[in-house]
């Protein structure tokens, strides 16, 4: 079994990333990763691609555990197809945040216990064994076959693994003794991951401004004193930061060493309260949000993040009272509040990418254990997501073909699910129109054989 040739043309692309065999093997598995219905098992895709007896099985294990090839070379090459297609001009635009994929079993490399958001709640904070992925992304923002949504397609991938901590000791007279475990001087905070990422994707385009969205764990110091010569930052200021104006120049008579900071500003509570600055009534009405909202703007430096990087700061209120005031900064001081809020706002595609990354193509399915195999496995769930939406901007949107739903008369844009479907649609056409003449009395039976099969999931 194949996929349609349209989006075998794209899997050429990625030939310089493998040898001739492991090459062959990554497009087995990657039809069979598309085509598959149930679990993304290694097993499952050599059987669904129709391979089973092309060689011993283990050959399919070991193109992740043993074969030699790089994943960020592989995701350059991606980043690049998408970058000529999206972004052939102009800025690029990125979004990053993490994602738990919650596994079973105590053996396997990487897994720990992590913050489950979609089982927690303000009040409680609930963790779930797992492995935890830190993902780069760029967004498509509003494209012509879906002029109201953003699309947001990984590009970069790590694996963050938890550092060990203390552990108590036996009990002995004089009470509980903690004993530090050996930690690994080698490890990185979810932070320090995704600068890497954004590090390497700026070299890769070095010529090119980023501009990249993170959410309130991506906004503090690690990152933004951090960043690439050609990457700009959208993120949170926390409720209790402390903001200054900038240093005032130094006098002629001024001993000592130069101020790095000015005076400090008020709080973000005095902030809001301030009559001398009015605020401005600004009504969003895009993907990730539709609010009213009340703005004052000013800049400043977030000297505890930032040092004395001037930073465009933006203090917001719902109108309504559904969202608690908060502050945003951005590090380009030429952007307003509109086009800091609406650009952050299409950080949201990044979990709407990961929702159907583990509902539609398996991300937390892998069940690998050695080490090259895990961190190489579920981002190929990822890989395949952006392929996707890069060959239905290509070709698929002018065959998409939305089902007859009389309760639902107003849809016009796809979703992934549609986007998928439309892939295993042109798929099992081409497979299926072999088997029968045209104008024949079974060509009806056959296209519906090929819908069925193309929406089973």
């Amino acid at each position: 079994m194949d996929l349609t040739s349209s989006f075998l043309l794209l899997l050429l692309e990625f030939r310089p990333v493998f040898t001739k065999p492991s090459f062959g093997i990554f497009c087995h598995l990657l039809t069979g990763w598309a085509l598959s219905c149930r679990h993304r098992y290694i097993t499952e895709c050599i059987f669904t691609s129709g391979n089973v007896g092309n060689g011993h099985w283990s050959r399919f294990h070991r193109f992740f555990s043993h074969a030699r090839w790089s994943l960020d070379f592989l995701c350059r090459q991606l980043a690049r197809l998408l970058v000529a297609r999206f972004f052939p001009t102009g800025p690029i635009y990125l979004a990053g945040d993490d994602t738990l994929c919650r596994k079973r079993g105590l053996n396997l490399y990487g897994a720990g216990m992590h913050h489950d958001p979609l089982i927690s709640s303000r009040a409680l904070k609930l963790v779930s064994w797992g492995h935890d992925w830190v993902v780069l992304c760029l967004l498509l923002r509003r494209p012509s076959w879906a002029p109201t949504k953003v699309w947001a397609l990984p590009i970069g991938f790590r694996l963050y693994k938890n550092r060990q901590g203390l552990t108590k000791g036996k009990k002995k007279s004089k009470g509980n003794k903690q004993t530090k475990r050996p930690t690994d001087p080698n490890h990185r905070t979810r932070p320090q991951l995704l600068v890497e990422l954004l590090t390497l994707v700026a070299a890769w385009f070095p010529d090119r401004q980023l501009i990249v969205n993170g959410d309130s764990a991506y906004g503090g110091k690690s990152v933004l004193q951090r960043l690439p010569a050609n990457v700009d930052l959208i993120s949170h200021v926390h409720p209790k930061g402390a903001l200054y104006e900038t240093a005032p120049p130094r006098t002629a008579h001024q001993k000592g060493p130069r101020r790095k900071k000015g005076e400090r500003l008020p709080g973000m509570a005095a902030w809001a309260a301030d009559a001398k600055q009015p605020w401005q009534e600004l009504t969003f009405d895009q993907f990730g949000l539709h609010a009213v909202l009340q703005v004052k703007t000013r800049q400043a430096l977030y000297y505890k993040a930032g040092k004395d990087r001037l930073l465009t700061i933006v203090l917001t209120r719902d109108s309504q009272g559904k969202r608690p005031d908060q502050m945003f900064y951005c590090t380009r001081l030429d952007w307003d509040a509109r086009t800091i809020l609406g650009h952050y706002a299409d950080r949201w595609a990044i979990e709407v990418t990961f929702e159907n990354t583990k509902q539609w193509l398996g991300l937390e399915d892998p069940a690998n254990r050695l080490p090259q195999a895990v961190q190489r496995t579920a981002p190929m769930a990822l890989v395949l997501h952006s392929l996707t939406v890069l060959w239905f901007d290509q070709v698929g949107h002018e065959q998409v073909q939305f089902p007859e739903r009389p309760w639902y008369p107003q849809k016009q844009e796809p979703s992934f699910a549609d986007m998928l479907t439309a892939l295993r649609r042109l798929s099992w056409r081409a497979k299926l129109q072999q088997l029968v003449a045209e104008r024949s009395d079974q060509e009806m039976l056959l296209m519906q054989l090929e819908e069925l099969a193309s929406r089973v999931g």
